[in-house]
């Protein structure tokens, strides 16, 4: 959505990295208990893209990750909130991410992530990821849509 490589953003301010888990063989016994069981971690490898290998954690995307999966209801089996197509799931996730990082302010930081790494000077309005997502479609996108004609009750709530 926003166009820019994270590390471009943030450059070497940010541990980067991969940790990778060789796992020992997985049980094959028939059984629940041992089947599903998780497999003993033989050896544990950091590959450091960026930073400090030491500060490199998994812990921090795991917990992006179930922000995700707990905003975006669309990564959940049997919902109706679900995406018909992949341009439509991925323009789902940037308006979450763009929304969580520029215009959420999160609690323990008080201010937006944005924000916090000097991406930004201030806090977005919900609006702007959506005009910036908008900036991007063509008008020709949405002809076959049929035309919907709304119209202002006075008296309604704002």
């Amino acid at each position: 959505m926003f166009g820019k490589p994270v590390l471009s953003v943030v450059g070497n301010r940010v541990a980067y990295g991969q940790i990778i888990k060789t796992f020992s063989v997985t049980d094959l016994r028939k059984d629940a208990a041992h089947r599903y069981s998780p497999a003993a971690v033989i050896a544990v490898k950091r590959e450091v893209v960026s930073g400090v290998p030491a500060e490199i954690s998994t812990s921090y995307v795991e917990r992006q990750n179930l922000s995700l999966r707990m905003g975006q209801r669309r990564f959940a089996r049997l919902t109706n909130a679900f995406s018909k197509t992949l341009q439509n799931h991925a323009a789902a996730v940037d308006l979450y991410v763009g929304h969580y990082n520029f215009c959420r302010v999160h609690e323990a930081l008080r201010i937006t992530p944005a924000v916090a790494l000097g991406i930004t000077d201030r806090v977005w309005s919900t609006g702007e990821p959506i005009d910036g997502a908008m900036a991007n479609v063509s008008p020709d996108q949405g002809r076959r849509r049929k035309k919907v004609h709304l119209r202002v009750i006075d008296g309604g709530k704002p």
